[in-house]
């Protein structure tokens, strides 16, 4: 069963109904009313079913994906896009070095913190379906948040990798759009959709940010599985990896051998 397809503003058709349930309040973002307390818990048991369906169904295909082998011959035996980065010293070079700028790096004018934009990277790796990058950008983002000692925020990991947007605030459910959108197909970005994150409060950094990530993950994510770059078969194998990335940037010394893989 493949997860409902990210909407306006990477809503799922799973997720889009909101709850309040201390008022048992619900809108599905077109009509308002008033609902029991039994209509409210009953919404969100089903939910929470179609929810982990959605995640099982990820698990499913990310574990598919990890047994492929690449097709591209003559490939250096490590994993996701360390593939790429090894083919010549200057890719590596370059390839860490943009990551850096955009998710590690002082952003002139920029407000989004380290874990926000690579909560943009996994939200865009996972509209692309690259699990390499969405779980490890996911863990990196993990690390962060147990840095930080923001816990708490950890499950909105899992809501981007199903393409939703629930939880975050209106700043960045708003950025969230602008990438999802750009990567997909740039010119459906409009004006409203920058005017929204700005008013929002995005700053024009911050949307500079957004669509500059979504690009360059795109970009990331071809070059992973156009190549078939070897995977993991669990987010729980880039664990390791992610403490490095929190501490270090993307300058810390790559894995060489496929986690979770012999």
């Amino acid at each position: 069963m493949a997860p409902s397809s990210p909407g306006r503003g990477g809503e799922t058709a799973s997720t889009a109904a909101v709850i309040e349930g201390r008022e048992g309040t619900m809108h599905d973002g077109h009509v308002a009313y008033r609902a029991s307390p039994l209509a409210a818990r009953s919404c969100r048991h089903n939910k929470q079913q179609r929810e982990g369906m959605a995640r099982m169904a990820r698990d499913d295909e990310r574990l598919a994906r990890s047994q492929e082998d690449p097709i591209v011959g003559s490939l250096p035996d490590v994993p996701g896009i360390g593939a790429a980065m090894r083919l010549t010293p200057g890719l590596g070079v370059h390839l860490r070095g943009l990551a850096d700028e955009l998710l590690v790096s002082d952003f002139p004018g920029a407000s989004l913190r380290r874990v926000d934009r690579e909560m943009l990277a996994t939200a865009v790796s996972a509209a692309n379906d690259c699990f390499f990058c969405m779980d490890s950008h996911g863990a990196f983002a993990n690390a962060l948040l147990e840095q930080s000692g923001a816990t708490e925020h950890v499950a909105l990991i899992d809501e981007v990798k199903l393409g939703s947007s629930d939880g975050f605030d209106a700043k960045m459910q708003a950025l969230l759009h602008i990438a999802r959108t750009v990567r997909g197909e740039p010119r459906d970005l409009t004006a409203a959709d920058v005017t929204a994150a700005t008013n929002a409060g995005a700053t024009d950094a911050d949307v500079q940010l957004a669509v500059l990530i979504a690009s360059a993950f795109s970009m990331y994510n071809r070059m992973v599985d156009g190549l078939r770059a070897r995977t993991a078969p669990s987010p729980d194998a880039y664990r390791a990896r992610a403490a490095e990335i929190a501490e270090h940037g993307y300058s810390a010394p790559p894995v060489d051998k496929v986690p979770g893989r012999p």
